[in-house]
């Protein structure tokens, strides 16, 4: 008789490697990012190391910003035999919302020590000290 397991699986010993590669696999497809916002712009950073630039494409689709990207695979296996390899490669895709008072014309993107970063300046200026309008009569 197989025994159950408190969380209520089959042996789930033979499984956890299983899920702990598709976790791998679906941290690669989905890279860190970070999001942050300044009095002038939004600002996304991406952790791509190992990426070349010229492989990594940015658009924007359906007020998204879309990073697309594909890691190589660096290495020969001529007279050599892997004991592990934890290393990632292959295709990566990422989508953010732009923001409403974002200006999607004045996108840049810069990528340095393995770090994407995306900025988006803010399309309106933040608001400043409030004054009141005059209304004249008619």
């Amino acid at each position: 008789m197989v025994e159950r397991t408190q969380t209520g699986g089959w042996m789930p010993e033979l499984y956890e490697p299983v899920k702990k590669a598709a976790q791998k696999v679906a941290e690669w497809f989905a890279p860190r990012a970070d999001a942050a916002v300044t009095q002038a712009a939004y600002e996304i950073s991406m952790e791509l190391p190992g990426v070349d630039p010229d492989h990594i494409e940015i658009a924007i689709q359906d007020s998204m910003v879309v990073v697309t990207g594909e890691k190589d695979v660096q290495r020969t296996e001529i007279e050599k035999n892997y004991l592990f390899s934890e290393r990632e490669f292959g295709v990566f895709q990422r989508a953010f919302r732009i923001p409403p008072d974002a200006d999607p014309d004045g996108i840049a993107a810069t990528s340095r020590h393995g770090v994407l970063t995306i900025t988006l300046p803010k399309a309106r200026a933040v608001a400043g000290p409030s004054r009141k309008i005059p209304v004249a009569a008619g």
